[in-house]
């Protein structure tokens, strides 16, 4: 029940549906706000992208393709479609600018997703279900199929608004990011193909911020897949046999885990720092031995590295191998993976893109927080080839959500970042 005061009399008046009426009213301008949403072109391509299930493994990109063609078409774009490995294909649109000849400016988001736990979403994953708080839930909607939608709700306001640009744009959507990009950027980016795009600078995708910090990112860890084999004398499980692997895999796990703590309180003592800023260390996988009662001739410990981009690699391959000499005799190591050290992009004044892109950010009053990437995303191998990148999806206030439960973007928070890549598209293409 809820009670007034009468302004003219002073008498108190007693409501008892007032809070019945104000909770109907509420839910119906909720209802009213998702609508408007749902009708909103720009979401509605979202919705139309997010229902398309490219999801890892075994991907028929081919809705994709349909899908990105027609945003082509009706935004005014030429698009090629490259298949640097059969049924991987990649999407690459482009806006010619005033001076094709300066090096062009290369937007690029990844078509697949990551597998879902579908039971343990509160709507189906690729629904592209907007509830009535305008959250739009969907496998893709923050790594990444809203950025790349971005790009395009972007490009579309400046045609409309007949703006043109210095450089040239071309606008990539690639396969398998999610399983390493080994048949979609690594591959493309060595192909002439690539070359003949003579990509200046490049933006890829960020992750979303909690605060109201947007997050930059402007270099990656590499990325080493250890696997640890350790070869000893068999026998039978009642004995102590000397020289075992079992006794090998102990030494060689120590010392991992030894320097997992270290950077474990390199990172806790110091509030400035974030996970990109150490070398992470974890023991992924242990395997080996025929039986319970039979010493193993043989054990394998698979270790996921993430170097610090401060870590000398020609250093960090010595101490790992002098501890596999420690250990004892038939102690070896295999790379499932061994990324080579790529320079981060610089972020100051001799980088005239970054000051573009700041300035672009700065005129917005965005507050930038720039940081070293935790994972690994195609920006490396963009890197690799001596191009700059810097990654960033313009979602602040936004939980990270990425591969987990419940995987939504809210409403505003995507439709803002359409008007942020207007400006930093305007910026860095007329440098």
């Amino acid at each position: 029940m809820k009670s007034t005061c009468n302004a003219w009399t002073g008498h108190l008046i007693f409501d008892a549906s007032a809070e019945g009426v104000h909770s109907t009213s509420n839910s119906r301008q909720k209802r009213t706000m998702a609508s408007t949403y749902q009708n909103n072109p720009s979401i509605a391509n979202f919705v139309e992208y997010l229902k398309i299930p490219s999801v890892q493994p075994n991907i028929d990109y081919s809705d994709c393709v349909k899908f990105l063609t027609r945003q082509a078409n009706e935004i005014g774009l030429a698009v090629k479609v490259y298949e640097v490995v059969p049924t991987k294909p990649i999407v690459v649109l482009t806006w010619t600018g005033k001076e094709p000849n300066l090096p062009a400016i290369l937007l690029n988001s990844h078509m697949d997703v990551v597998p879902v736990f579908e039971n343990s979403w509160t709507y189906p994953p690729f629904s592209g279900h907007i509830d009535n708080d305008g959250k739009i839930f969907a496998r893709g909607s923050q790594d990444m199929k809203c950025v790349g939608i971005q790009y395009l709700e972007a490009i579309r306001k400046l045609k409309a608004a007949q703006v043109t640009l210095k450089r040239t744009l071309h606008i990539s959507f690639v396969p398998d990011e999610e399983i390493g990009g080994h048949d979609g950027m690594e591959k493309f980016v060595k192909m002439n193909e690539f070359k003949a795009l003579n990509i200046g600078f490049a933006l890829d995708e960020g992750m979303a911020s909690p605060n109201e910090d947007f997050i930059v990112f402007n270099g990656e860890r590499s990325i080493w897949q250890t696997h640890v084999h350790c070869t000893g004398q068999p026998g039978h499980g009642s004995l102590l046999i000397p020289n075992t692997a079992g006794e090998k895999i102990r030494y060689i796990i120590n010392k991992f885990m030894d320097l997992r703590e270290e950077q474990k309180r390199i990172l806790d003592g110091d509030p400035k720092l974030t996970i990109g800023d150490v070398t992470t260390v974890n023991l992924n996988q242990l395997y080996g031995g025929v039986q319970s009662n039979v010493v193993p001739e043989k054990l394998t410990a698979v270790f996921d590295i993430r170097l610090a981009v401060t870590v000398d690699h020609v250093e960090f391959e010595a101490m790992i191998n002098q501890w596999c000499k420690e250990a004892g005799e038939g102690v070896t190591i295999e790379f499932e993976q061994k990324n080579p050290y790529v320079e981060c992009t610089k972020v100051d004044a001799s980088n005239p893109f970054w000051t573009a892109f700041k300035a672009a950010t700065d005129e917005l009053q965005l507050k930038l927080d720039i940081r070293i990437f935790p994972g690994g995303t195609d920006s490396r191998y963009i890197r690799r080839v001596g191009i700059p990148a810097i990654g960033f999806s313009p979602m602040n206030r936004t939980p990270v959500l990425l591969h987990d439960h419940d995987e939504y973007i809210h409403s505003d928070i995507y439709l803002r970042g359409i008007d942020i890549y207007v400006n930093i598209i305007k910026a860095v293409a007329n440098v």
